[in-house]
């Protein structure tokens, strides 16, 4: 399909190409209203799909939104029930959209003993499904943990018997859930926390980092092309000075 036309202040030529998200705030944003917890991830669903769509309207070809961190099995049961299956059903319900979307589905982060079986086959069959889509890469981040994946890469490299004067970047990335995934351009945190909180921290060496104030359950496409408009702004001199 044609691309939409960019909203007014974006450079096409500028579009960040991989933008990553973390998705913070639904807990106050429903205690703000008196509701419990979960009406809260609820309501994030919509901010999600108004992300990816403004991402596509805009040309970005890889977004990747922390959806559960490793740190979160610490939250209260009745929470984390509630997300596993809110998980699973939302896959059931929008993989389908994604896929007419042109939209590849990827899941970063240790498959382990926790999450439960139905909600891997739903990250299976998502996966599947879409495997052969290219328009965007859709990564949600489950069970996900910067420095888990590092260790996961570690035992990777070890496991493979390389030398140990052979060890450099490349060897490290080439063993990262998913080596072919560019660095985020982009970082963007909702709710007002200045906090990585143990995302892509390998990948993020470069990235740049925006901040809102905005909770994440009012996240909109307007927020996301003001977080670009922002990026655009900025220079990127990967350690070196500008010439």
């Amino acid at each position: 399909m044609p691309p939409s036309p960019l909203p007014e202040g974006i450079d096409p030529a500028g579009v960040p190409r991989h933008v990553a998200c973390v998705m913070d705030g639904n807990g106050r944003w429903a205690s703000q209203r008196g509701l419990p917890r979960t009406e809260g991830h609820a309501a994030g669903e919509a901010a999600l799909f108004d992300a990816v769509e403004g991402a596509l309207d805009i040309g970005i070809e890889w977004l990747t939104m922390f959806a559960f961190s490793t740190e979160n099995w610490r939250r209260p049961p009745d929470e984390v029930r509630y997300l596993m299956g809110f998980n699973e059903s939302l896959l059931v319900r929008r993989r389908d959209e994604l896929h007419d979307k042109g939209v590849r589905i990827r899941f970063a982060g240790r498959r382990d003993w926790r999450v439960p079986r139905r909600v891997l086959r739903r990250m299976e069959e998502s996966s599947a499904l879409t495997q052969g889509n290219r328009r965007m890469t859709l990564t949600m981040a489950f069970n996900y943990g910067g420095r888990a994946e590092i260790v996961d890469a570690i035992r990777g490299v070890v496991t493979s018997g390389v030398a140990a004067q052979k060890v450099d970047e490349r060897t490290v990335r080439a063993h990262l859930y998913w080596p072919d995934q560019p660095d985020p351009d982009l970082v963007v945190r909702t709710s007002g926390e200045y906090r990585i909180s143990n995302f892509l921290l390998w990948q993020l060496a470069y990235s740049e980092l925006v901040f809102t104030d905005v909770l994440w359950p009012d996240f909109r496409r307007e927020d996301l092309f003001a977080a670009v408009a922002e990026y655009q702004r900025r220079e990127r001199r990967y350690g070196g000075l500008r010439r």
